[in-house]
Formats: structure tokens, C-alpha cells, sequence
């Protein structure tokens, strides 16, 4: 009976390693599917350029610029790229090809609409000091695009700000990750009621109202909400103060509040990029991600809230325009612009060269 047990638990156990080997194949090979595609898309999108717009809008990957990220207006942080209003239709085109395998089909549509609230701004903002226009959004490119090669993509302009990093096939860095909207909620206009963020709004707000007094004394920091993320656009950052309520300490339907509303954000990347992105986070421990917000709960409410794992940081804050507008970032400690990735490709060209080998 006892042998039976023992070769029984035996067989459960190399079942499931085998399907946990099978499932890390086909995650492998989705990712290696989307490299693919990133880079044709990308080759495409640079072989419909003149060349006078390549030497504006691509560079080697060690230009230092490939760092210099920012999500504010054109006219206050000047951008390389190509711009999108600089672009004829067969060029805009590729373009749009190249921003659908990006971003999820989720993703891309945000991207849109924040884009599009510009033209919502330009109304508001009769003679106003920045140019508000959806065409001011630039393309990027750093390095040669392969599926070997060092490179990268950045796609930016005001309140969006997504980087793409690739580095020799070790997988893809999808941060920073920024996503910002003025107004969160249209008041006037055809689009009336139009919030662009609705959901990271929303959400972090049924998780801290579901709170009871215990953990809001841990979860809410303060009354007054900071005047920005605190975090800005810094080209590396680590974790803040470890403040909020953990994951360990939340019931069974906050958890997954909590878990959805960092899957909002993993999921305007494409499905092998945003699940590679949980399966990390997972990996790290659900039970050490910390929530913490400051300022008040209702609707209309000047608010922020952060989420902070092992390695990831989640920034909220919508206080300005009389809390009608919203900066949301995504920042990987280690991960941002591929730092890992490119750490983990030297410390292998040093195991197998030596150090001081160039490759």
C-alpha cells in the first residue's frame, strides 16, 4: 500500500513538472512569436522613412537619449522621433501596424484616446501656451531591430510615454510604462462623461472603500494628496517608503481587487509581455505587494495611491485641474529600459569570454 502511495504522489509530481515545462515552452515560444513580429513590424515602419527622417528618428542604442523620457508637453521636454503629423499616409500606415503588435488591442485603444484628449485640451485651452496636438507623438527607434541584436522603441508625446527594449533574444523590457489623461473626466463637449482611465481609477478606489478601520489605519497615509507622482519621470528609481497594507493582510475578494487592478495596467502590453509581467510578480510574492493611499475616497476627491512590490512600482496621483487629472506609471527597479536584460547578456559574454570581452 505504501509503495502504491509513494509511486502514485511519484507520478503526480512528474505530471505536473511535465506541464509546467510544456506550459514555460509555450510562454518561451509566444514571446520569441511577438519579438518577431515587434522587429518586422518595426523594419517596416524604418524602411518607409527617408533618410532624412531616419537621422532624425533613429539612433545607435547607446545614445543616451534612448534614457531620456519624460511625459510632459512637446514644447516643455523636446523630443527626437518622428513625429506623427511629420508622417505621409503609406508611413502612418506602418505606423499604426507597428503600435497594434506593441500594445495589446486594450492598450492601443487607451493610447488612442489619450491622444486624443489633446484635441479636448486645444478647446479648453483657447490660446493657450502649449501646442495641443494628437499629431505631436513620436516614434523612436534606438539600435539595428533582430532577434540578436541590442535595440529598442519608444513611442511618446504628452501623458504617454511607453518603452520597448530588446536585448540579444534574453526577452523584452516594457518599461517605464506611462499613462497620463487631462481631463480624467470630460465635462463639456460631445464627449461628455469621457474618463480614459476609468478603470485604474475606479477599481483602486472599490479596493480602499472595501477596507475596514483596522486596515485603513495602514492602508491611508493622509488627507492631502501629493501634487504629482513621486517618482516623475527619473530615468532610475527604487522603492519608496514602505508604507500601505500588504496583499497577506487584505481578505480573499480585496486580494483580487488588488491583483486586477495591476493586471489594468500588465495588460496594455500584449499577452506574452503582460503575462511574463505576472508570472514575475508571482514569483517574487503576492504576499509582500503593498498598497497605499492618500487623500480622499469619494468621486471628484484630490487622490494618489501607489502599489509596490519586490521589484515593481505602480505611481497613481490625480490632484491637478482641480483633481481632474491623472499621471499613471509602471516602473520596473531593476528592468527599467532593460537594465536586467543587459546585465544578464554581459554577466554571460564574462562567464563564457571572460571579462573585458566586447560582443
Amino acid at each position: 500500500m505504501f509503495n502504491q502511495f509513494v509511486h502514485l504522489l511519484t507520478r503526480v509530481f512528474l505530471i505536473s513538472v511535465a506541464a509546467l515545462l510544456a506550459q514555460a515552452a509555450v510562454a518561451q515560444q509566444a514571446r520569441i512569436d511577438l519579438t518577431q513580429e515587434m522587429v518586422s513590424a518595426t523594419n517596416n515602419f524604418l524602411q518607409s522613412l527617408s533618410s532624412m527622417q531616419r537621422n532624425t528618428g533613429a539612433f545607435d542604442f547607446d545614445d543616451e537619449d534612448r534614457l531620456n523620457w519624460h511625459f510632459v508637453p512637446t514644447g516643455m521636454h523636446p523630443r527626437k522621433g518622428i513625429p506623427l503629423r511629420s508622417m505621409n499616409a503609406a508611413q502612418r500606415k506602418a505606423t499604426e501596424e507597428l503600435l497594434q503588435v506593441f500594445f495589446s488591442a486594450k492598450g492601443y485603444q487607451k493610447a488612442e484616446a489619450v491622444r486624443g484628449l489633446e484635441s479636448i485640451l486645444a478647446e479648453i485651452e483657447v490660446n493657450g501656451r502649449f501646442d495641443r496636438d494628437p499629431e505631436l507623438y513620436f516614434i523612436t527607434v534606438f539600435g539595428t531591430p533582430g532577434l540578436d541584436s541590442n535595440w529598442a522603441l519608444r513611442y511618446e508625446g504628452h501623458h504617454l510615454a511607453y518603452n520597448w527594449t530588446f536585448v540579444r533574444g534574453l526577452g523584452i523590457a516594457s518599461s517605464p510604462q506611462f499613462f497620463g489623461s487631462n481631463p480624467a473626466e470630460v465635462r463639456t463637449g460631445d464627449q461628455i462623461g469621457t474618463r480614459v482611465l476609468s478603470e485604474e481609477e475606479d477599481i483602486a478606489r472599490d479596493l480602499v472603500k472595501s477596507l475596514n478601520t483596522q486596515q485603513i489605519s495602514r492602508a491611508i497615509l493622509g488627507e492631502e494628496a501629493p501634487r504629482d507622482i513621486f517618482t516623475a519621470a527619473e530615468q532610475e528609481v527604487g522603492p519608496l517608503e514602505d508604507y500601505g497594507i500588504t496583499y497577506a493582510d487584505l481578505d480573499s475578494q480585496q486580494k483580487r481587487i488588488l491583483v486586477s487592478l495591476i493586471e489594468e495596467l500588465a495588460f496594455t502590453q500584449p499577452e506574452p509581455i503582460a503575462e511574463e509581467r505576472m508570472n514575475t510578480i508571482r514569483e517574487e510574492g503576492l504576499d509582500g505587494i503593498k498598497f497605499a493611499w492618500i487623500g480622499g475616497t469619494e468621486r471628484g476627491d484630490a487622490h494618489y495611491y501607489r502599489v509596490q512590490g519586490p521589484g515593481f512600482l505602480i505611481e497613481y496621483d490625480n490632484t491637478q485641474n482641480n483633481a481632474n487629472h491623472i499621471h499613471l506609471v509602471w516602473r520596473d527597479f531593476t528592468g527599467d529600459f532593460g537594465r536586467d536584460l543587459i546585465r544578464m547578456h554581459y554577466n554571460a559574454v564574462a562567464a563564457e569570454f571572460g571579462p573585458g570581452h566586447n560582443h
